[in-house]
């Protein structure tokens, strides 16, 4: 049996203490070098008081994507400064596909761009990202 690549043993390191994309039911499409794709459904405990999906849950759906994509390279990478734009609302029991990718990438800075679509195609959210890409090693953990 071949080992598995090193992006989807840095995703599997970080989903294994990452409580929060656990408890918003992400579920993993494609880890792959600067890529990340996962998927999550809208529950009820995760709307507002206008019956749509508080901000804070696509933008943390980006920012899982952002994390995993940006620190798939091997190095620790953490955020510096992130965005997002809804441009349509959310609602129970849409089913949300963050897509990351890779911008720009330097020894120290890279920029992501993620893609938040619903079950019907729709761009929901778009977010962008940079991290500071540390020299620590995933692999020497």
């Amino acid at each position: 049996m071949s080992e598995k690549p090193l992006p989807v043993r840095v995703v599997d390191a970080m989903m294994a203490k990452d409580y929060f994309s656990q408890w918003l039911g992400i579920e993993r499409l494609e880890d792959g070098e600067g890529i990340s794709v996962i998927r999550m459904t809208v529950r009820n405990e995760m709307l507002n008081g206008f019956g749509i999906a508080h901000g804070g849950i696509t933008y943390s759906l980006a920012d899982s994507a952002f994390a995993f994509a940006s620190n798939s390279h091997g190095r620790h990478a953490v955020s510096i400064e992130t965005s997002i734009s809804h441009t349509q609302a959310v609602f129970e029991g849409d089913v949300l596909t963050a897509s990351a990718k890779l911008d720009k990438l330097s020894n120290r800075v890279a920029w992501y761009r993620v893609e938040i679509t619903n079950q019907n195609q729709d761009l929901v959210a778009i977010f962008k990202g940079t991290v500071y890409r540390k020299s620590q090693e995933w692999e020497n953990d």
